[in-house]
Parts: structure tokens; C-alpha cells; sequence
């Protein structure tokens, strides 16, 4: 027998299949992704933002190195999965804020979301989004305070919420207030085509995601009898976080489902979720809420979504389900 045939007849534990692609590297490229949005921010809102960005991802990585050396467990913060989630959240927040709150929002992000649940692959949202959240709710004013040209001005969103016309051509190019990084939907595009040409994400979740959310918001100003406005749903999809949510988001492997119906299902979910947000509420942004609803849903998703086992005829799974219970 040749060496190569026995090494396939070798009988090994799980996992059978492994891959040269590790959490590190995907990591790694995930933050290469976002450097585009994160530049701009730079560039857009001044040394401020980079201020911003700094401190938020030295919290998160701190925060993973001081609690992984206290508790004895070994250091990870090689893999990336800190940096990222200090660099979205930091991207999710104005430049304006003062520096305790991107720090305290990566110790957040980290100790409660994420270490507190068992680490990496066991925490049930996505840390940035918990932690922007927990930010929303605890500094409401300097979270929405945006500034264009040093002037603190409302988002193109809420300008659209007020009736108000905005510039689309701005919002697309990045010329607009908003947070560090969800201003230039053109940078955003370029760090996802990143991901997509490495393989990293896929379609389903952000087409899917983006379609429904289009579908929803066309469907809504039909019934208020607005009829069809490109320009108003065009101001939608290049608005607020929506891209940054698709793409970067709504796409994290831990929280985000794992079949290919479920993460279609999952992507309509946060669609409507996001129009239901921006449309009735009282509030014009959505995508964070929307992906952490999103997030809790996950489990029932995958649950609906799994598929049986080939093979197995109905009445057989009935019937050992049935031995198990009395069991």
C-alpha cells in the first residue's frame, strides 16, 4: 500500500477536514477591510477620529490581555478578533465623543459581551454592536452629536426622517456627518469586495439584508401613498450604517447562522427589521438594534434552517426520539 492511500485510511478524532485558514488570518484581513472606511473617517473628521479609533481598539485588546492573564488562560489577542472589534466599534462612533467613552465601551465590548460568555465563538451578539448600544443608552447626547466642517449638524437620515431634501451624491462619496466610519459608502464597498474576492463573506446575508430592506422601504411609501422615489431609497441605502451593518456586521461568523436558507432568512429578518426602525420609529438609524435582535434570533434560525439527516426515514427519528424522551 502506497503512503498516500494510507494516510486517507488513517482513522483520526474530529475534525476530519481542516484548512490552512485560521482565525488570525481572517481577522487579519478583516481589518485590512476596514482600514479604507477607517481612513476617510480620518481624513473626514481629523485627528480626532484617529484619537478615537486608537483608544478603542488598545481598550478592547487590553481589556482581552488583562482578563486572560488574571484568569490564567492563554493570550489571544494575537488573533485579531480584539483589534476588529475595537475598530468597528470606534468606527460606529462621532469624533466628537470624549475619550472615556470609546473606553469604556471596549472594556464593555470585551469583559461583559464577549469574555463573560466563554471568549471567542461563545459570545451571542456582536461585541461592537452590545457595546454601541450600551453607549446609545448611556451617553445619548454625545453619541448623536455630528459634526460637518467643525458644525454639529443632523445626519442625512434624519434630515430625510424631517422631510428634508439631502444630497445622495455626498452621502456616496462621504461629504456628510455621521459617525467615524459609515460616512463614505464608497470606501465601505471597497473593504467589502475585499472580503468577498478572499472568500471571507458572501452574498446571502448582505444581499439578502439589502434587498428586503429596499423591498420594505419601496412597499411602505406605496401604501403612504409617496409612490416610487429613486431618490429617497437611493438616500436609504447609502445612509447611516446600513452598508457597515451588511457587510462588516451582520456577517460576524459567531453571530450570524451557518446554513444557507438560515442566513437568508437571517438577512430578510434584519431588512425588515432596519425599515420597521427607520420608518416608524422615532429614532432614524436602525442597523444596530436590527443585528442585535437579529443575533438573539440566531439559535431558533438555525434550528428551522438545519437540515436532516439524509437517510433517516420520518417514522425511525420519531420513534428514537420517542425512546430518548422515556429514556
Amino acid at each position: 500500500m502506497s503512503e498516500e492511500n494510507a494516510k486517507m485510511r488513517r482513522v483520526s478524532s474530529n475534525p476530519h477536514v481542516r484548512s490552512a485558514v485560521t482565525t488570525s488570518n481572517i481577522m487579519f484581513w478583516v481589518t485590512v477591510s476596514l482600514l479604507p472606511a477607517a481612513g476617510f473617517g480620518i481624513y473626514r473628521f481629523g485627528i480626532n477620529a484617529l484619537i478615537i479609533l486608537l483608544l478603542s481598539v488598545a481598550s478592547t485588546v487590553g481589556t482581552e490581555f488583562l482578563y486572560e492573564k488574571l484568569m490564567k488562560k492563554p493570550v489571544t489577542i494575537g488573533d485579531f478578533s480584539a483589534v476588529v472589534t475595537g475598530l468597528l466599534l470606534g468606527m460606529n462612533l462621532p469624533s466628537t465623543v470624549i475619550w472615556y467613552i470609546p473606553v469604556l465601551g471596549g472594556i464593555f465590548a470585551i469583559f461583559i459581551v464577549k469574555m463573560l460568555f466563554g471568549g471567542l465563538g461563545q459570545n451571542f451578539m456582536n461585541p461592537a454592536l452590545g457595546a454601541r448600544c450600551f453607549l446609545l443608552i448611556s451617553f445619548p447626547a454625545a453619541m448623536t452629536n455630528f459634526p460637518l466642517d467643525a458644525v454639529s449638524s443632523a445626519t442625512p437620515l434624519a434630515a430625510l426622517k424631517n422631510g428634508e431634501p439631502v444630497n445622495v451624491l455626498n452621502m456616496v462619496t462621504g461629504n456628510i456627518s455621521g459617525t467615524i466610519g459609515e460616512t463614505s459608502m464608497i470606501c465601505i464597498v471597497i473593504g467589502a469586495c475585499i472580503l468577498i474576492l478572499l472568500g471571507i463573506i458572501d452574498l446571502k446575508i448582505p444581499g439578502s439584508y439589502i434587498v428586503s430592506f429596499a423591498l420594505f422601504v419601496v412597499i411602505v411609501q406605496l401604501i403612504r401613498g409617496n409612490g416610487f422615489n429613486s431618490a429617497y431609497l437611493s438616500a436609504q441605502l447609502a445612509g447611516g450604517g446600513l452598508m457597515l451593518g451588511a457587510f462588516f456586521m451582520a456577517t460576524d461568523y459567531v453571530t450570524s447562522p451557518i446554513t444557507a436558507s438560515g442566513k437568508i432568512l437571517y438577512g430578510i429578518f434584519l431588512g425588515i427589521m432596519t425599515g420597521i426602525f427607520r420608518m416608524f420609529g422615532t429614532a432614524a438609524e436602525g442597523v444596530s438594534y436590527a443585528i442585535i435582535l437579529g443575533n438573539l434570533l440566531v439559535p431558533l434560525i438555525e434550528k428551522i434552517t438545519l437540515p436532516r439527516a439524509f437517510g433517516i426515514p420520518k417514522p425511525v427519528r420519531e420513534k428514537h426520539g420517542k425512546e430518548a424522551d422515556k429514556a
